[in-house]
């Protein structure tokens, strides 16, 4: 009975060997990635403590040479000041006084001269002035024959450098009376020899204050050695003076003591780890004393107190250990028996996300992908680019060229994922139907906006930003709907004024304005969504508009190459290496339009103005002959032409100049190698003859309405018709590509 209940509660895979050795193997791994973890995290703290080490000699070193280079200095001028009154004995009381009292750091300053050089002083002449206690400032001459200083090492040595120099640290009896160092120079006559030195004592006292303070670990010191290895400071203050790092070294079993003490003694830098006396370990740093002093310094950190907590992490961690290891088997229990409803979650979490990629791949295929869209063209560079934060995203971009204007735009959807893209492609797809017949940027803001308010029951909104750039005149006219401002970059980068209005879809009627700028040859327009100056780093700053800013006056300040591919790369790379990285939260889309229409040279250019009179139409059919024949067109085409113009000027008389009204039409004609352009001007009512619906040829005379079948004429013919309402004038452009 038990048995049979045992076989229900167990799988036989845990009865198996295989389960058996399964749970063997994920206890060693679980081991070894705890003893992996503790080795790194060892590591760690060694690179940590050896950069605080390393730190602290590097402080501590400033620390020393800060004084040392302010005593070196004051000991400079007051040896310009000796000099000058070397023929002034008792005058030197006064300035080694004055440099006394003025600094500080100093406890004595003396000037020792060579034997008998003031024969009336006697052999021995050593002005000193020392600083006592309670600052007591006491002045004396201290050369006689018990403190004889023509022997002192630290006279000789100053002597023979012939330059300033910081003596060995000793004892002075005579002067400071305590342990100090001396930094001495000589001193010159006028004829440019040595007749003595100057010099400024510095207490080891300071030295053992500074360099004990704010030690990297409670039980952690530092030591300093002088050139020859002798004890500067050190924790064993009986040590100090009377003991050398090579009588330490001796003392310890661990040979590598003696490495320590002679990389210090060269001068050398570097790390390393002894045993001390007490056979613990030590981490040793070392670094020379910058300068000519010939010092070195170590900072000592113990083992026991750099790893103490690691090894009771280590300790507590092994006890969890045990006790994971004896939850992993019901774990591994468990897992068998949720095996099964993971395998279909996942069969259906696939099936999902393959949906997901075709979504993308279709909503990808909405927006144009080709760069350069125009390769024939010469007057317009376009690149774009979308990356999505997810498989599926909310923003958008679309282009077309129709009579010789670019529609454009750019969106973001609010929200994200799924419900995101499909009214994207609801929006892209409203804005190309709406361009077909419509060339008023805010009449296609308006009508996209209008439909998507239709049906909103969740609120969903679109920044947009719609555009018309007039190709031949550089006409831009636009209106924005709650989205970014573009960018327009020429000579300089300004912002484009843009007015205030709702975003699309949020209210049913909203007037939105329109507003319109020329754009000067060699100008971008770049637009971009909110997911670009939002884009974070792994801190969260984003990138913000100033730095977008930087890096478009950095583009055209920097870069040869001003065309939109390498506008959108430069600033793809800006954001990628800005955010390093980090998971994108929003869609990122950019868009450049390059103008690069250049100054024409025509090989054909007539020009004839007529009154605003139908009956003298037939010297416009004479004026299209001579231009057709220039340039070598045929009968047939030529009779193309004027028909297509003549309609187009016969218009203009006819709703232009209404009623009888006087004025003129103004026909210029320029052709190079590639076109032919007509240009139709008049300062009439304004009139905008490509807004009339073609006439659908597919009725019968009967059915079909009056008018239209001129602009289905014009538009058959001619390649492009363009119009724009320029300074007060009706300007119609009709070109034909040869």
């Amino acid at each position: 009975m038990k048995f049979s209940l045992l076989r229900k509660l167990w799988p036989e895979t845990l009865r198996s060997k295989s389960s058996v050795a399964l749970i063997v193997t994920a206890a060693v791994l679980v081991e070894l990635t705890a003893g992996i973890q503790y080795w790194y995290a060892r590591e760690e703290i060694k690179e940590e403590v050896q950069h605080r080490a390393e730190t602290e000699l590097r402080v501590k070193n400033l620390e020393i040479q800060k004084v040392m280079i302010a005593v070196e200095t004051a000991v400079g001028n007051l040896v310009w000041a000796v000099e000058k009154r070397l023929r002034q004995p008792d005058s030197l009381y006064v300035e080694t006084r004055r440099l006394v009292e003025n600094n500080p750091t100093i406890v004595g300053v003396g000037a020792a001269f060579i034997a008998n050089y003031y024969p009336e002083k006697g052999r021995w002449f050593e002005p000193y002035v020392a600083r006592r206690e309670n600052n007591r400032i006491e002045v004396s001459q201290i050369g006689n024959s018990n403190h004889n200083y023509l022997e002192s090492h630290w006279f000789i040595d100053g002597i023979s450098a012939g330059h300033g120099s910081w003596s060995e640290p000793y004892y002075d009896e005579a002067g400071a009376r305590m342990m100090l160092c001396t930094y001495t120079h000589p001193i010159h006559d006028v004829t440019g020899n040595i007749v003595g030195l100057v010099g400024a004592d510095v207490s080891l006292d300071w030295l053992s204050d500074t360099l004990n303070a704010n030690h990297i670990y409670p039980t952690s010191y530092n030591v300093l050695i002088s050139r020859t290895g002798q004890l500067m400071v050190c924790p064993e203050e009986s040590l100090v003076m009377r003991g050398n790092i090579q009588d330490v070294a001796a003392r310890l079993e661990d040979t590598t003591a003696h490495y320590i003490n002679r990389e210090m003694m060269g001068g050398r830098k570097g790390k390393a780890s002894v045993i001390n006396a007490q056979g613990e370990k030590d981490y040793v740093f070392f670094a020379p004393l910058h300068g000519e002093t010939g010092w070195s310094m170590a900072v000592v950190c113990p083992d026991k107190e750099i790893f103490h907590n690691l090894r009771k992490i280590g300790f507590n961690l092994f006890l969890l250990l045990l006790v994971g290891l004896a939850l992993m088997g019901y774990i591994i229990w468990r897992s068998f028996l949720s095996a099964n409803r993971l395998a279909a979650a996942q069969i259906q979490k696939s099936k999902l996300e393959n949906q997901i990629q075709i979504a993308s791949g279709i909503q990808m295929a909405l927006l144009p992908k080709i760069f350069p869209p125009y390769p024939d063209r010469d007057d317009v560079d376009v690149h774009a680019t979308l990356t999505p934060a997810k498989a599926v995203g909310g923003d958008l971009y679309d282009f077309h060229i129709r009579d010789e204007k670019l529609f454009f735009c750019i969106g973001d959807v609010s929200g994200k994922g799924v419900p995101a893209s499909l009214v994207m492609a609801i929006t892209r797809t409203l804005f190309r139907n709406v361009i077909s017949n419509e060339s008023k940027p805010h009449r296609i803001v308006s009508a996209i906006s209008d439909t998507l308010s239709e049906d909103n029951p969740n609120d969903v909104f679109v920044t947009f930003f719609a555009g018309v750039l007039d190709l031949p005149s550089g006409r831009l006219r636009y209106s924005n709907a709650g989205h970014e401002a573009p960018y327009i970059i020429g000579e300089k980068v300004e912002q484009l004024p843009c007015d205030s209005n709702l975003p699309l879809g949020t209210y049913k009627g909203w007037k939105y304005s329109e507003q319109e700028i020329f754009i000067k040859p060699g100008s971008t327009i770049f637009l971009y969504t909110d997911g670009l100056t939002e884009a974070e780093d792994s801190t969260h700053q984003m990138f913000g508009k100033r730095r977008l800013l930087s890096n478009l006056v950095d583009h055209i300040t920097t870069s040869s190459d001003r065309n939109a591919n390498a506008l959108i790369d430069h600033i793809l790379a800006a954001v990628h290496k800005y955010v390093d990285g980090a998971e994108r939260s929003d869609d990122l889309t950019m868009m450049a339009i390059r103008y690069t229409k250049e100054q024409e040279t025509f090989r054909l250019e007539r020009t004839l103005t007529l009154p605003s009179n139908v009956r003298i139409v037939p010297q416009l059919n004479i004026f299209v002959d001579e231009i057709c024949e220039s340039l070598g067109f045929t009968p047939k085409v030529t009779m193309q032409m004027n028909l297509a113009v003549e309609e187009a000027v016969v218009n203009v008389m006819k709703y232009a100049y209404p009623s009888a009204t006087k004025g003129e039409v103004t026909i210029e004609a320029h052709a190079d190698n590639e076109t032919l352009k007509f240009t139709i001007t008049d300062h009439g009512i304004p009139f905008d003859p490509t807004t009339f619906e073609e006439a659908d040829t597919t009725l019968s005379t009967e059915e079909r309405p009056i008018g239209g079948l001129g602009i289905h004429l014009i538009r058959k013919m001619m390649d492009s018709i363009n119009y724009n309402r320029i300074d007060g004038q009706n300007v119609l452009t009709l070109i034909k590509r040869l």
